[in-house]
């Protein structure tokens, strides 16, 4: 089944509001579980015994990754309106349970709190896995613009929960109990952002007029998961009655045929997150040993790479030195692996300025890279097999994540745990 194209729909009109939207919902999608990463303080103080950092990563991971890989197993037949919607407001709930657990224990350690934060971040992980790829696979059949953004909007998330960690801490520092309040400023300001991209993904997205071009053109080459969000824009759907009798509007490449012929693309993705989520952030804030910044060291880093991370998500808007060559991407990629000896000498004989350093490059080349791949990918596609694509490339982005949480626990061999 296929659907006419409006011809009165711009493919323009509604452009910059519609990035401004998607680094929103792309804030939103990681605002929460960023907010627990960066109070790791507040956790490492709780429960001292327990490596919170590294256990809340690794339990996320698994969660997020099977959800993803059901959905994208599922994504033709998949109402992506439903998902997405459904992913954003278990992140709100989530952000709320945290609030909640804090109130009934009142700020005490233990297994039973420290359970209650797995599970919690459990409910993150699975809000992801129905958001990022939903996201990722809606955004990858429209213009480039708008899958830059929703990236960006990710490593902003981390730049925010940065700043936001700053303020808290200079401000409760000297206070009793002031971990425990910059926590809670923390998540009730998550619970906020996370409202806010439930109304804004449900009520304005969808009525953009280049939100609705893009999605009656994908639905015109036979996407079937867009239907509820063209309803959501206003626009009935109009069966084609050409569409039978043009097999190319409604065959497409299965998954399998759009994984073998863009190999190297998945192997990208895998190989950047694997490297990043080797060494961030457990490896930062808890192995890199005591400096003159003491306890604001672990933050800094944290907030170095968050920033650039950022900035390297906004670098291929400029066209001169956006990376397209496919080998190209490859190769520096690959070459990014030269990072893990790098930091293991620097941690160990350096000084704090070398480790700030190969942070921040940590961070820009992440954030360059992630967005070169994401909008060169789909390029050349039909609409539901870029958002096959889509989903498939945040599927093997998950991959690398949970390996690399997995490999960072390489990093304590030798130090007694």
């Amino acid at each position: 089944m296929a659907y006419r194209k409006d011809p009165a729909l711009s493919a323009s009109q509604g452009k910059y509001w519609g990035m401004f939207i998607c680094w929103l919902l792309g804030n939103g999608c990681l605002f929460g579980f960023n907010s627990m990463l960066t109070i790791e303080d507040y956790y490492i103080y709780l429960f001292p015994k327990y490596h919170p950092t590294r256990v809340v990563t690794l339990t996320y991971q698994p969660f997020i990754l099977a959800t993803t890989a059901i959905f994208t197993y599922h994504e033709a037949k998949v109402n992506t309106r439903l998902r997405n919607l459904s992913g954003y407001t278990l992140f709100f709930l989530s952000s709320f349970a945290a609030i909640v657990l804090d109130v009934a224990t009142s700020g005490r350690g233990g297994i039973a709190p420290f359970v209650g934060i797995c599970i919690i971040t459990a409910a993150f992980g699975v809000a992801d896995g129905h958001v990022q790829g939903g996201m990722t696979g809606d955004l990858s059949l429209m213009c480039p613009e708008f899958i830059q953004s929703f990236f960006a909007g990710l490593a902003a998330s981390g730049v925010m929960t940065s700043a936001l960690r700053f303020v808290t801490k200079a401000a409760f520092e000297n206070s009793r109990d002031g971990l425990r309040k910059g926590a809670m400023l923390f998540f009730s300001i998550s619970c906020f952002f996370e409202l806010l991209c439930v109304l804004l993904y449900a009520f304005i997205f969808p009525k953009l007029p280049i939100v609705r071009y893009y999605r009656s053109k994908a639905a015109s080459e036979g996407s079937l998961t867009v239907a509820a969000d063209l309803s959501a824009g206003g626009i009935q759907n109009c069966l084609d009655p050409m569409s039978e009798e043009d097999p190319a509007c409604v065959e497409r490449l299965s998954t399998k045929q759009l994984l073998l012929q863009n190999i190297d693309y998945a192997l990208d993705m895998f190989l950047i997150y694997i490297l990043t989520l080797s060494i961030f952030p457990e490896f930062l804030a808890e192995d890199t040993g005591s400096h003159s910044l003491g306890s604001w060291y672990a933050l800094v880093l944290i907030a170095s790479y968050n920033v650039w991370d950022l900035i390297g998500r906004y670098i291929p808007l400029i066209e001169q030195i956006k990376l397209r060559s496919r080998k190209g991407l490859l190769v520096a990629i690959i070459s990014r692996l030269l990072l893990i000896p790098a930091f293991y000498y620097t941690a160990k004989y350096g000084d704090q300025g070398w480790m700030i350093m190969l942070t921040s490059f940590l961070g820009l080349s992440n954030g360059y890279l992630t967005v070169c791949v994401l909008t060169e990918a789909p390029k050349g596609y039909k609409g539901p097999e870029q958002n096959a694509l889509g989903n498939l490339l945040v599927l093997c982005v998950l991959g690398g994540i949970f390996c690399g949480a997995i490999l960072d626990w390489v990093w304590l061999i030798g130090k007694g745990w």
